[in-house]
């Protein structure tokens, strides 16, 4: 898109806008960010032509339902894990019949993170057309903070990825 688009839109009308463009459609799957990945998405105008469907999976019970997270994964790696964040992505493009599928898993706070795994830490998946990419993040700050900046590293992994098809 023109340096100008990128100026005057925000980057999920980019996003959408570049979905659009190239016929891609897109599902989300969210643990830790609870669905604001998929409000940030949806408020693109013209979002409803691409957006497939969203995946809340807060428990594991529902990762292994609704994504088809493997039992093994989890057990062996934890839910907040690389592993986890793949197969959420892929899980949730397969379920929706999408090209591009975001995932994001992680410990929020304030509560719930231990030495090998702090509070702040966040897994994001980017899966486009048969690839998958996750990126580790650890995010300081309030719960709040955590959650909005895991969406925004997200939608930026997704910026990036869509562009390069």
């Amino acid at each position: 898109m023109g340096q100008s688009f990128e100026k005057e839109h925000t980057l999920e009308e980019r996003i959408a806008g570049c979905l659009i463009k190239k016929g891609l459609t897109v599902a989300t799957a969210e643990s830790c960010t609870g669905g604001l990945l998929a409000g940030r998405l949806i408020n693109a105008a013209g979002i409803s032509a691409v957006y497939q469907e969203g995946y809340i999976t807060y428990s594991n019970e529902a990762k292994e339902k609704l994504l088809h997270v493997s039992h093994d994964t989890l057990k062996t790696y934890g839910a907040v894990s690389t592993q986890t964040a793949k197969e959420m992505a892929i899980g949730a493009a397969k379920a929706a019949n999408a090209n591009v599928a975001l995932a994001t898993t992680g410990i929020a706070g304030p509560d719930g993170g231990t030495i090998e795994k702090p509070v702040g830490l966040v897994y994001i998946s980017c899966y486009v057309n048969d690839v998958t990419v996750v990126e580790e993040h650890i995010f300081a700050g309030e719960r709040s903070q955590v959650r909005n900046m895991a969406v925004e590293a997200a939608l930026q992994l997704a910026e990036q990825m869509i562009e390069t098809i």
